[in-house]
């Protein structure tokens, strides 16, 4: 029985209210998560403060973005421009971020930490969700199975988000990999990328 209800006071309506009210909760618990999730170490916050962004930092900043345009998506009920222009803020930002991972990134990281098995795994994700990412820009907002490919799409999103915030990103920390350069690397390609699917 949901706490606060008695049989005679439980309507459609009050148990509607309850489950809306629960699920802004979690949601709203979820995104407080996101943002405390990885407690900044003395390095990083001194590389935050610095003129460009870390390679961490930059693809941190990139995962916050997304996860957002994500969280709303999932809020809009009936705004079908406002999610095609989610949609295709969402599958250009992954595009160019996966780009970015895996000319820069991933080879810097795999030669650095030798840990070839979770750079593996995040390759093959990025094939999974490239994929996705086909199928939805090939549909319409409406379409059946859109909604659903959006959602899918984010959760396997943070999933991989979350292995390479918790498990990679803390293995490349402690290395003597310079991190401000490789982020700049990083942040001038991403732009380049940018500007062509702009173009």
């Amino acid at each position: 029985m949901l706490s606060g209800f008695n049989s005679a006071t439980l309507t459609a309506s009050s148990i509607k209210g309850y489950i809306m009210a629960t699920k802004a909760k979690t949601k709203a618990g979820r995104v407080a998560e996101r943002k405390t999730s990885r407690p900044q170490s003395p390095n990083r916050k001194k590389e935050t403060q610095a003129a460009s962004p870390s390679a961490i930092d930059l693809l941190e900043q990139d995962h916050r973005e997304v996860e957002e345009w994500f969280d709303e998506y999932d809020e809009l009920k009936d705004d079908d421009d406002r999610k095609a222009e989610l949609a295709q803020k969402i599958c250009s930002a992954l595009k160019v971020h996966a780009q970015i991972e895996e000319e820069i990134f991933y080879p810097q990281a795999r030669a650095t930490t030798k840990d070839n098995g979770l750079i593996d795994e995040a390759v093959v994700e990025h094939g999974t969700v490239k994929n996705l990412i086909g199928e939805i820009e090939s549909m319409k907002v409406g379409e059946d199975l859109y909604d659903a490919k959006i959602r899918v799409l984010g959760e396997m999103v943070k999933q991989h988000i979350k292995e390479e915030e918790e498990e990679l990103f803390p293995e490349l920390e402690p290395t003597k990999i310079d991190l401000e350069a490789f982020g700049k690397e990083l942040a001038e390609r991403k732009q380049e990328l940018m500007s062509e699917m702009q173009a």
